[in-house]
């Protein structure tokens, strides 16, 4: 039996909290729950997914509100003693933000909104969140194919930081032809630690082969097995 149990945290505004629940509790069959912004306690969930869309409209600046909103206290508290945060799209905003994560994004280069399917190369495959990418044939090795949608997704940071990044193994995806302008074309960073992700694209949305593809399940998939 698994020992993963998810919370989805649900901020206003937030529109791929379903898409995340769905992914985890209906086609991964993993106990979860929605958390709301406003608790205190992430409970007993050991897992915590900070999923995209656009909390409090995306005013002031995108995460900057939601990184004040109750629950995150926790969040930040359940990082920073080991335990598995994912942030997606806006979560990823979210997490950098909250300084559990490097960097910040910033309006796609374009300062257009890019929405497509987009091939991700794996820097890292010995990180709890790409373990079961290593030898499975339903993937192409190395690869993942997942979409993103978002206008404000071009990562920056300092040369430093950026120096860091790759020395440490941080960088954990990168574009293969990136869409929005991301420094060194990076999706998708881990903490020092190792156990918190933030990525751009949605591997929530890639799950199943019904939508067009389910790359994205095994990310989950991975954080399951090391938990086990």
């Amino acid at each position: 039996m698994s020992k993963a149990k998810f919370g989805v945290v649900v901020f206003p505004g937030s529109n791929c909290d379903h898409d995340a629940y769905n992914t985890l509790k209906h086609i991964l069959n993993q106990d979860t729950e929605f958390l709301w912004h406003k608790e205190i306690s992430i409970g007993d969930r050991n897992v915590i997914v900070v999923p995209g869309g656009f909390s409090y409209g995306d005013y002031l600046r995108c995460g900057a509100i939601a990184r004040f909103s109750p629950v995150m206290k926790d969040v930040v508290r359940h990082a920073s003693n080991g335990g598995v945060v994912i942030g997606i799209c806006n979560g990823f905003q979210i997490l950098c933000e909250s300084g559990l994560l490097p960097g910040a994004l910033i309006r796609n280069e374009s300062l257009k909104f890019v929405c497509k399917n987009v091939t991700l190369n794996i820097e890292n495959k010995n990180t709890i969140f790409t373990s079961a990418y290593s030898g499975n044939g339903n993937v192409t090795p190395g690869k993942m194919v997942v979409p993103v949608a978002h206008g404000d997704g071009n990562y920056i940071c300092d040369e430093d930081t950026l120096k860091s990044l790759n020395e440490n193994g941080q960088v954990v995806f990168r574009y293969e032809d990136c869409p929005n302008g991301s420094i060194d074309s990076i999706a998708g960073i881990i903490n020092k630690e190792g156990n918190v992700l933030g990525m751009m694209p949605h591997p929530e949305r890639a799950s199943e082969s019904i939508v067009g593809g389910s790359d994205g399940k095994y990310l989950f998939e991975s954080v399951i097995n090391s938990l086990n």
